[in-house]
């Protein structure tokens, strides 16, 4: 093993339906969005991550931008692969290697994922030079990157909102013991708020517009103590034709998510009702640990403490919390053996 191990590289990857993160030596080296721009003519992928994302919603019929993944899982298997391939290719440590090394690597998946989607994901890996490829479900890899110790027998809950998936777990002892997940998520959000453009202002935006009002004015509740100023929004007026630009503020953007993220409310109260006393009990005094980049939503930790009446707590950074966990189970690969999937 020896020998071998010089040629192998570790890294660890968060294949997420709107980013996907790698981690190589302990730092995050690709922080790209799942995204990718095929030429039609040719069948070639002309650009993945930011680039790619650039294009979305600008091009002409020769140029189709993909996004593999779709609900956390992989829709589109092609795409998929050579974006992972891409962004591999794009670390710096491993650019100045003669030949491909073989990776050990860790992916983490969706709850909620199917067995085969579990042998898309794996596949997709095994293809881009992965000779040992361990799987972690994402609430567990969330949790270790908040730093809760998933091994004490204590029950810890984690709300996992990503792009797609919103993955609702209870830990503990190394192991999900209650979990659901929603396809409820950013993704959801996103369409949500053109929807709501559309009906309340004859608006019509694309998903980059409306992406860019749920991070700049997004909320989920109407009585925020740090409010966002109003936002200018640029798009087609649907009566007209003609361009235009209309005022919007946060109180639009709660009523717009409101219905959605009633749903995640929902999913979180089932969970915690199907949640075996003790761990509860646990739960009562530890609270519920947010991650994701929805958890950054304004307001909405405020709203599921009403709802639960229960502390609730954002991760730092959550965009990078579930990756941060997977880069962890990397470097303690045997600490962690019960939680991956061979």
């Amino acid at each position: 093993m020896g020998f071998f191990d010089f040629f192998t590289e570790e890294i660890a990857i968060d294949l997420g339906t709107a980013n996907t993160l790698v981690i190589h030596n302990d730092k995050v080296v690709v922080d790209s969005p799942s995204i990718v721009a095929r030429d039609i003519m040719t069948g070639k992928i002309i650009a993945a991550g930011k680039e790619a994302a650039m294009m979305q919603g600008k091009t002409h019929e020769n140029i189709k931008t993909i996004r593999p993944l779709k609900d956390g899982v992989i829709a589109d298997f092609d795409a998929s692969e050579k974006m992972i391939s891409l962004f591999i290719k794009d670390i710096p440590a491993l650019k100045k290697k003669l030949f491909a090394p073989a990776l050990r690597m860790v992916i983490c998946i969706p709850s909620g994922i199917t067995e085969v989607e579990m042998r898309a994901v794996r596949e997709s890996a095994e293809r881009v030079n992965g000779k040992e490829v361990y799987l972690i479900h994402e609430p567990m890899a969330a949790a270790i990157g908040i730093g809760v110790d998933i091994m004490q027998p204590k029950g810890n809950m984690i709300v996992d909102i990503g792009g797609g998936t919103t993955e609702i777990a209870v830990i503990a002892l190394g192991g999900i013991v209650c979990d659901k997940s929603v396809k409820i998520a950013g993704d959801v959000f996103t369409n949500d708020i053109i929807y709501y453009m559309r009906t309340q202002h004859n608006l019509y935006v694309g998903e980059r517009t409306a992406e860019k009002i749920k991070i700049q004015i997004g909320a989920a509740t109407e009585d925020l103590e740090l409010p966002p100023e109003e936002m200018n929004v640029q798009g087609r007026d649907l009566l007209t034709g003609k361009p235009k630009q209309v005022q919007i503020s946060y109180r639009e953007m709660a009523k717009a998510l409101d219905k959605s993220i009633l749903r995640i409310e929902d999913a979180v109260m089932e969970t915690l009702s199907q949640t075996p006393p003790e761990l509860a009990a646990d739960i009562y005094n530890t609270g519920i640990y947010l991650a994701g980049g929805g958890s950054m939503l304004r307001g909405l930790d405020k709203r599921l403490s009403q709802k639960t009446d229960l502390p609730v707590y954002i991760a730092e950074d959550p965009l990078r919390a579930v990756v941060r966990g997977t880069g962890i189970t990397l470097k303690n690969i045997n600490r962690y053996k019960s939680v991956l999937i061979k």
